[in-house]
């Protein structure tokens, strides 16, 4: 029966670059959708930027432009760079647009109608040195369940929490690092915790869609089984929904100055993106998609790929909404993990975080990653980890030395002594083959986004593919004077090699276009039968399908991302007969030397240290997503300062000293401090600028 699916990925934010994290979970997407496609069914693949929020209205800001010509300039890159990883969306769209404005209104129009948005006046933090409310994801500081640093005001990235910022600890602002002060305003909220939601998402979240196929993994059903807590629990609370002024979003209806909180707005992209694929192909039934009733009587299918870190988003909040407002909820959801780089988390420091522009500059082909994370997918959430030397020897072993290989080891005797026509085949040799299309374990794996044992198969059949020609070693046949072993041989290696062709196809594109025209094929699908290549039928002249990866072009990109750490330059040695003199610098030098306004936003003892205290900085830096960037400082002065009255202060940052490694972690720079070594004034003086300074600031 053909099946009718609209298919999502998780929006990425119109604020930076896409990079290899970014790609597990497109590249999962597109390997189902592709497969879907070959096995008949009707897909609809759509995608778009999220472009609203705070983020994206600093970072316009910064820039000098206007946040809509920052968003269309994201979203031809993003679009660009998913297209060069032939991500192949049937539309690309934005949040910001007529039809997700429509979706986002209607939506919260119903949900209000259903008595469950409720208006509440709140305390929220404000930023009185950028005079704005502060979006959670501005606002930093110490998760109140497992004490971790550094985390945003909605969950914990450290331990999985969901909470308000009003319960971090030492919270500080990440747009100026100052601490934030509260302030009352009226706010709406959806009323998540409401009995009839907390019954629906229950039912939800454990159920299966009409194919019989749970909506979640049972890992994911198993999180969301802790936040929503047992039969007889409420763990849930209410979704504050809005935004105060001033905001980059949409205004909400009869509430000038409240906007639509960006969360809220993102997932309905998905709505929007349809909603215009639709206007511009003109063939398609939007409702029968959409639409509860009518979805549910048509059978189709709404599928979504996401990141496990917005899982609460999209299996709380999301199906809640949709199903409160009379639209269709997800029939299924697929979750990824997070990509680390040779066991570790992306940095730039070892040239780890790497965009998907920096890939392709540096003549990578996006094929050997995305045959790289279908062999690391299995379905779960699981952390996918890129291990150089394992890319390396996946492709060279895999690719070339089984997968290709066997073209080229047999076409060129189709070509030069059979004027490129096949012959009659060994059809007991094929059986494996022949049958691998009606092997429900390859289907299954497929659909259930378990890659890496599909292609497990695959290079199983490969491994027999390459034994049948080593036992009837062509080459020999071609000396020995057998044309017409020599034929049958060639031909049925190359029918193996077109149905290998067939299961990686949705893996590698490019790569099976290459072989369909070189074999003078239609576009291979799964179809009812694997017959063989006919004899007689005559293939183009064989031209090299891959390369192999050279460990001297990724040392290169590495390389390049590399952020580079500039040593500060050794202090002169103290003469001997006075500690007090110094030798003579430079004014190069001293120029050398980075120092900047800090502000401390957090400090606390270091539990194991006599003299140390954990500092956290803010030097006017940013992250890639407009947030302020914390240093994390380890400074010897325990001895001389209370750690809360260190909170707020400006001090002086090295900032380009090489970050060191203790014990007790990273330290990211060092602050200035003044001491008597003679005795006299004992004490350490940590040195501050002048009122008026801020963080940033450098000084000279």
């Amino acid at each position: 029966m053909t099946r009718k699916i609209l298919v999502t990925n998780a929006l990425p934010y119109a604020n930076g670059d896409i990079h290899l994290g970014h790609l597990v979970g497109y590249v999962q997407a597109d390997v189902w959708v592709r497969y879907q496609r070959m096995c008949g069914h009707t897909v609809h693949y759509v995608c778009a930027d999220d472009t609203h929020g705070t983020p994206v209205m600093l970072r316009a800001e910064k820039e000098g432009i206007t946040p809509e010509a920052l968003i269309a300039r994201v979203q031809q890159e993003h679009a660009r760079d998913f297209a060069n990883f032939l991500v192949a969306f049937d539309h690309y769209h934005s949040t910001h647009s007529e039809e997700n404005r429509f979706f986002a209104e209607d939506i919260y129009r119903k949900l209000k109608a259903a008595g469950l948005i409720e208006a509440r006046e709140i305390e929220q933090f404000y930023d009185p040195v950028k005079g704005m409310f502060l979006p959670d994801r501005f606002i930093k500081g110490e998760c109140p369940r497992c004490g971790a640093p550094d985390q945003y005001g909605d969950n914990c990235e450290a331990c999985g929490a969901a909470y308000s910022p009003t319960e971090l600890k030492n919270p500080y602002s990440a747009v100026s690092g100052a601490k934030p002060v509260l302030k009352k305003s009226e706010h709406y909220f959806f009323k998540l915790s409401d009995p009839r939601c907390v019954e629906f998402l229950r039912r939800w979240t454990r159920g299966t869609n009409a194919r019989g196929e749970p909506h979640l993994s049972l890992e994911a059903a198993n999180k969301i089984r802790e936040w929503l807590g047992e039969e007889g629990e409420n763990r849930l609370s209410d979704w504050d929904i809005t935004r105060d002024a001033p905001y980059f979003g949409f205004e909400i209806p009869d509430a000038p100055g409240k906007y639509f909180y960006v969360w809220l707005d993102a997932p309905i992209g998905y709505l929007a993106s349809f909603l215009a694929l639709a206007k511009r192909r003109g063939d398609i039934d939007v409702a029968e998609y959409i639409d509860a009733r009518r979805a549910a009587e048509a059978g189709t299918e709404m599928v979504h790929f996401i990141g496990k870190d917005i899982l609460y988003f999209h299996a709380l909040f999301w199906p809640a909404m949709l199903h409160f407002s009379g639209y269709r909820t997800p029939t299924r959801e697929y979750v990824n993990g997070f990509l680390t780089v040779d066991g570790a988390k992306m940095s730039k420091s070892r040239g780890t975080f790497i965009t998907a522009r920096s890939w392709l500059e540096h003549g990578l082909d996006p094929e050997w990653l995305r045959y790289y994370f279908a062999t690391k997918s299995n379905g779960t959430f699981e952390d996918l980890d890129l291990s150089f030397d394992d890319l390396i020897a996946k492709v060279n072993s895999d690719l070339v030395g089984k997968y290709v290989n066997i073209a080229s080891r047999t076409a060129r005797f189709i070509a030069d002594r059979f004027e490129g026509r096949l012959g009659p085949v060994d059809a007991a040799a094929l059986a494996p083959f022949k049958t691998a299309h009606r092997d429900e374990r390859l289907h299954r794996a497929f659909e259930d986004a378990d890659y890496g044992r599909a292609l497990r198969e695959a290079m199983a059949l490969a491994d027999a593919a390459n034994h049948y020609i080593n036992e009837h070693k062509p080459w020999e046949l071609a000396k020995s004077g057998e044309p017409e072993r020599l034929q049958r041989v060639c031909s049925t290696a190359l029918t193996m090699f077109r149905d290998l062709t067939r299961i990686l196809k949705p893996v590698l594109p490019r790569t099976a276009a290459r072989v369909e025209r070189f074999l003078a094929i239609e576009p291979l699908c799964w179809g009812e039968d694997w017959a063989p290549l006919p004899a007689g039928h005559r293939i183009e002249a064989y031209e090299h399908l891959l390369t192999r990866i050279e460990r001297k072009a990724i040392d290169a990109l590495i390389e390049a991302n590399r952020e580079a750490l500039a040593p500060v330059a050794p202090a002169p040695k103290p003469a001997e007969a006075k500690p007090e003199a110094t030798a003579p610098i430079t004014l190069e030098q001293f120029l050398g030397v980075d120092l900047r306004v800090a502000r401390v936003i957090a400090a606390e003892p270091v539990e194991g240290a006599d003299k140390l205290l954990r500092l956290l900085l803010d030097a006017g830096e940013r992250e890639e997503d407009g947030s302020a960037k914390v240093r994390q400082v380890f400074a010897g002065i325990k001895s001389a300062y209370d750690p809360a009255a260190l909170v707020g202060r400006l001090v002086v940052l090295v900032a380009n000293l090489a970050p060191r490694k203790m014990k007790f972690g990273l330290s990211e720079g060092m602050v200035l401090a003044a001491s008597d070594p003679s005795g006299t004034h004992p004490g350490i003086y940590l040195v501050s600028p002048d009122e008026g300074a801020t963080p940033g600031m450098r000084i000279k």
